[in-house]
């Protein structure tokens, strides 16, 4: 990892915080991922990446916050993380488990940037950025794909049913979920689970939808 000024602070909040959920990382994972919300706040203040400007609001709802879906994420496996911004949750789950192969799907050209700069700095050779429309992608490449910058669950769906392979999941992180009132699927899906989650320090509903395509009865 390049040099990066990394406050000891901010590597004892992500440190407390993994194991508030229960997923302690090793020390120099939390200097990872300190060094990670560092470069993205230095980013911020010219590119305005994220509406969350300080650094240890980033620890609960950036990197608290995606650390959260991880018992959910394959270990080993392929993972697109569509409309990734600045690489969120994808580059904080590929720091967390060098195991997984991620790709970070966005068009936007300042936040791949970014991403693109953090992958470098950061020396995260099992994440790659794609820059383009998710719909342009080849098909069957990922274990499974999630998102959190998705407004409609159905476009998330809609848009990104063709990259998952035979027996892939959708991933979907959301805030508050009406379970009594789901909101509509595209054809050839269903929800397998809706876990609530519980961040550390964020006084805010959370939720991992998780789809499949449905199953031949």
């Amino acid at each position: 990892m390049a040099e990066i000024g990394v406050a000891p602070a901010l590597v004892d909040a992500i440190a407390a915080g993994a194991r508030g959920l229960d997923q302690p990382v090793a020390p120099e994972t939390a200097v990872q991922l300190a060094g990670y919300l560092m470069l993205l706040s230095k980013w911020n203040r010219t590119y305005n990446l994220t509406a969350v400007r300080d650094p240890a609001d980033m620890v609960v709802r950036h990197v608290l916050d995606s650390l959260a879906v991880r018992p959910w994420v394959r270990s080993a496996g392929r993972l697109a993380d569509v409309g990734s911004g600045p690489g969120i949750p994808g580059i904080i789950l590929a720091i967390a488990d060098p195991t997984l192969d991620v790709t970070l799907i966005d068009s936007n050209l300042k936040m791949t940037r970014f991403a693109e700069t953090a992958i470098r700095t950061l020396g995260l050779p099992n994440v790659r950025v794609v820059r383009g429309r998710v719909e342009s992608l080849p098909a069957d490449q990922f274990d499974q794909v999630i998102s959190r910058a998705y407004a409609s669950t159905s476009d998330f769906l809609t848009s990104t049913a063709h990259l998952a392979r035979p027996g892939g999941e959708w991933l979907a992180m959301k805030g508050r979920v009406d379970v009594a009132t789901p909101e509509t699927m595209p054809d050839k899906f269903e929800i397998r689970e809706i876990m609530p989650l519980t961040v550390p320090g964020l006084n805010a509903e959370r939720h991992l939808l998780i789809f499949q395509r449905e199953t031949m009865s």
